[in-house]
């Protein structure tokens, strides 16, 4: 029977979290996600090396506890003994168990080629924690059984928590490494990535990759089929992808090194069957002058303005796409209608049918910014999701040169208090109307959710993607022209401004008329 939490009783996740702000006298929070997080993952390595250790003892293996491979076949770390958890324990109050720590990760990394560049080099040691409260955390972690129940990822699952609680101690403009959870499943759910190559060209934490394993592991899938690619820029972040997927037991490939997207592609050649991501929006100065102007990625569209990175990430991505390739990816609202480079270029992917599908969606998703947000759907190759079911034959011409737009801001459950996300009913019901509508079956153009919009349709409003441009409202005024509203509020404001001054004008008059002068 299942363990019954009482009113008051912390989870361990907010155990680990109160213990772990205990160190927030002396190290920052974007600093001590770094301690915790590697400490975990230590904790957890630790632990399924000794269960091996152990199965190898009860095979009657025992010469062989101390050879490699014998744990890496079973996708397991290899551990000295100055790099287990029990050592660090040990020494948990000791002076320079900072130190010892750092050896530890260093000696890890050094001895599992598939760690190289994923540990924080003498992190421990140069950022100066006091060993009171280290010591504290480091019993906190000892209580975490990380084997007790691996159907519910616990590991992961306190990853997963604190990296959302980190992205919400940050504040606006850091935490860009999470996206939250909900729009990664509801992506995952209506690019289906079973099988191919996924690639993230600024994967954070890695997030993404988390849940699309989830995803094939949900739907009875064998993570085995797909391979996975990404780049992230911030060396620190990028350490953290590759803790957190080792963890999961993702194998990735995230380059050789830290490095930006557009000026340092570590996947020149890559074509990838999915593509997921979450681009820093509207992303400033992202090429200098004249870099870059002649890039491939760019080939057949207009280089995309050196002001936002916006539509460098779509294009980037555009090149990335296989013969069949899908994209789902976030970005700010503004790309939707930007003039410009940015205009000429969303013509062409609306004329060469690339656009398949926009989704606004709610405010308050994201931890570090309350603006709405939009997930866009990129599809190479239109006719290979549409295929004809019992007697229904789909017009494949039609639907390849149409595209689905929705207003998903009225859906979504509240959620720390403050924030908004999207419950698996939520997200189940969006990605079978988007499914419904590609195959041609039981759909049907709802007002104010859902429209799928002709390419002429979309050329007569200059190739806007605004979701309200097309979508049908009845109960909210949406099918507004900003620029006209704003105009008519401007003039009202004016004439109420002028009547007040004829007014006053008026009211300085009658106390003239009186004899006595009042000075402005």
């Amino acid at each position: 029977m299942a363990k019954i939490k009482k009113k008051n009783e912390k989870s361990m996740e907010e155990t680990l979290w109160d213990s772990a702000n205990k160190l927030r006298g002396s190290v920052e929070s974007a600093e001590y996600k770094h301690v915790v997080l590697s400490l975990i993952f230590l904790k957890f390595i630790s632990d399924t090396f000794e269960e091996r250790k152990q199965e190898l003892i009860d095979e009657g293996k025992e010469a062989y506890i101390d050879m490699v491979e014998f744990y890496t076949m079973k996708n397991v770390f290899y551990l000295p003994e100055e790099s287990r958890w029990s050592y660090i324990k040990q020494n948990a109050k000791q002076p320079d168990v900072a130190i010892k720590i750092d050896t530890a990760l260093f000696t890890i990394e050094k001895n599992n080629k598939a760690l190289k560049g994923a540990l924080p080099d003498n992190y421990f040691s140069r950022i100066g924690l006091d060993v009171s409260k280290l010591s504290a955390l480091i019993d906190t972690i000892n209580n975490i059984d990380t084997l007790k129940d691996k159907e519910q990822d616990i590991v992961g699952r306190v990853y997963e928590y604190f990296l959302s609680k980190f992205a919400l101690a940050e504040g606006k403009g850091k935490g860009e490494f999470y996206t939250p959870k909900s729009i990664v499943n509801l992506i995952a759910e209506m690019i289906e990535p079973y099988k191919g190559k996924i690639y993230d060209p600024c994967c954070g934490s890695g997030g993404m990759f988390v849940q699309s394993v989830k995803f094939i592991e949900n739907h009875q899938g064998n993570k085995k089929d797909i391979s996975v690619y990404g780049q992230e820029y911030t060396s620190t972040t990028y350490k953290l992808a590759k803790m957190n997927l080792a963890i999961r037991g993702i194998s990735a490939n995230l380059g050789d090194v830290a490095a930006d997207t557009f000026s340092n592609d570590r996947h020149p050649d890559l074509k990838a069957d999915y593509i997921m991501a979450n681009p820093p929006f509207n992303l400033k100065a992202w090429r200098a002058g004249d870099e870059l102007t002649e890039d491939q990625r760019w080939e057949g569209y207009e280089v995309p303005p050196a002001s936002n990175a916006n539509y460098a990430w779509i294009l980037h991505m555009v090149s990335k796409l296989s013969e069949n390739g899908v994209a789902g990816f976030v970005l700010a609202n503004g790309a939707l209608s930007g003039g410009g480079e940015e205009a000429k270029i969303r013509q062409k992917l609306i004329e060469n049918n690339l656009v398949e599908a926009i989704l606004i969606l709610p405010m308050r998703m994201f931890y570090t910014t309350d603006i709405s947000v939009t997930v866009w759907i990129l599809n190479r190759n239109k006719k290979a999701h549409n295929f004809d079911a019992g007697n229904i034959v789909r017009n494949y011409r039609e639907r390849e040169e149409e595209v689905l737009f929705m207003d998903l801001r009225q859906i979504g459950e509240p959620f720390e208090k403050k924030f908004i996300q999207f419950n698996d009913q939520h997200i189940k019901d969006i990605a079978q109307t988007y499914h419904n509508w590609q195959q041609g079956i039981d759909y049907e153009d709802i007002p104010e959710y859902c429209y799928s919009a002709t390419k002429e349709e979309i050329a007569s409003k200059d190739y806007s993607l605004v979701p309200s441009k097309y979508i049908e409202f009845v109960n909210r005024d949406e099918n507004i022209d900003f620029d006209e509203k704003m105009a008519g509020l401007q003039a009202e404001f004016t004439e109420l401004l002028r009547e007040e001054e004829a007014s006053k004008q008026e009211l300085l008059k009658v106390f003239e008329e009186l004899g006595y002068a009042i000075r402005l």
